[in-house]
């Protein structure tokens, strides 16, 4: 398994510690800018059989010749997506070609055609619902991409409060699951935040503990424009919230499963956190005063009656799932897995020599500049090719260019349907 950002390790290391019996499985970690710190790899790898200590950091250029040693059957690519598009041809590159597995570590619906795109040429792609493999599968018809979708319940939902036994504290904490991405704007923070500092008010006695996956200074999958401990330490944040926190608000980080097993309810806005909380039993909140919608991602909590606004956040008003809405949402039983058996299937393709590397359809314009592009765009200063160096010249006033080409574009189609119909 080769992984990138600490979200990735961590889907990806839970889902190749249940794997069938008779695999085994090595894990490591891609030289890039979000690869996880020490403290992450050891909060991501906690619950898996994999050891921190014991997980290897590769350079992209390393990685044919440690293929060719290890020759593995498949290969997970659990990386984000623009970088499986520069990894895929050359894990596939070496002797005995593996079947190219990959797949997403959280929430992805709304299904982005982007994110198949970015997967065109790897043999299965492991979803976690019901409702995820009907509309990636849409997509990648519409697209025209023959790839495989393979169905398996989120590895990390299993034993979800196996800490319980062991926890040090009363199971009486309200946990914040932070998301990097939503919400994005500084001010829809700090309101957060005060209602969060409301709860912590109303109850003195019980912790109210905003988790993060990151300290200053370590990288996420996603960046974060507006760090949580950052603002709670900003006087003019504090002065917005009443001038002084309340000291049972805290910031932590850690594996989410022991934030858990200390937990009386979970809140957050759109976090894979919430399905972590849900298969523990736990009462969870989804914040809808910011709205449902794509940007937020979390139209998939539509008709889980998990929705609450800011006084239920207050009140530790939590909630529990509507059963209809489980069996289609990442709650559908163990039992209706398939991806097991629909990599058996391309397994059986490859040791017949059946299965080719399918070559690129989308997004080919520039060739072999474009390739180098896409490849420092993911790797940062750990590339230090010249054709890296070169692309990156060419490409960022071409992209901008393109982008503000797009910008008006729109608005003149925008202007013209305006005026039809006026």
């Amino acid at each position: 398994m080769i992984a990138d950002s600490d979200s990735y390790v961590k889907w990806g290391a839970a889902f190749a510690s249940r794997l069938p019996g008779g695999w085994s499985a090595e894990l490591v970690v891609l030289t890039t800018p979000v690869q996880p710190s020490v403290r992450q790899l050891h909060a991501a790898l906690a619950g898996t059989s994999f050891e921190a200590t014991a997980v290897p950091t590769v350079g992209l250029d390393e990685l044919p010749e440690l293929l060719a040693r290890i020759r593995p059957d498949a290969v997970l690519l659990a990386l984000r997506g623009p970088l499986v598009r520069v990894v895929a041809p050359i894990a596939a590159r070496g002797p005995g070609r593996p079947v190219l597995v990959s797949g997403f570590p959280g929430l992805t619906i709304p299904a982005e055609p982007k994110a198949i795109v970015y997967r065109e040429q790897v043999d299965l792609i492991v979803l976690h619902s019901r409702r995820e493999v009907r509309a990636f599968r849409a997509n990648a018809v519409e697209l025209g991409i023959p790839v495989e979708f393979g169905l398996a319940t989120l590895a990390f939902l299993h034993g979800a409060r196996a800490a319980d036994a062991a926890a040090p504290e009363p199971a009486t904490d309200l946990v914040f699951a932070a998301q990097a991405k939503v919400p994005a704007e500084r001010d829809d923070r700090v309101r957060l935040l005060g209602w969060l500092a409301d709860a912590a008010r109303r109850r003195p006695s019980r912790r109210v503990v905003v988790k993060v996956r990151a300290r200053r200074g370590e990288a996420q999958t996603h960046a974060e424009a507006h760090d949580y401990a950052e603002l709670l330490g900003d006087p003019g944040v504090r002065r917005a919230l009443g001038g002084s926190l309340p000291p049972n608000l805290v910031v932590e980080d850690g594996p989410m499963a022991d934030h858990l097993a200390r937990a009386a309810g979970l809140v957050t806005v759109s976090s894979t956190a919430a399905l972590e909380a849900v298969a523990s039993g736990l009462p969870t909140l989804l914040i809808d005063e910011f709205g449902v919608t794509p940007k937020l991602i979390n139209t998939v909590f539509e008709g889980s009656g998990l929705f609450g606004g800011a006084d239920a956040v207050a009140g530790w008003e939590f909630r529990r799932p509507a059963e209809v809405w489980l069996a289609d949402n990442y709650f559908h039983g163990g039992e209706h897995d398939d991806w097991a058996a629909r990599l058996d299937v391309l397994l059986d393709r490859r040791a017949a020599g059946e299965l080719p590397l399918r070559m690129r359809a989308h997004n080919l314009s520039g060739g072999a500049l474009r390739r180098a592009f896409e490849r420092k765009r993911m790797l940062g200063e750990h590339d230090r090719s010249l054709a890296g160096t070169a692309a990156m010249v060419v490409a960022i006033p071409t992209r901008w260019v393109v982008r503000r080409a797009r910008r008006v574009r729109a608005l003149l189609v925008a202007r013209r349907v305006t005026a039809a119909g006026a």
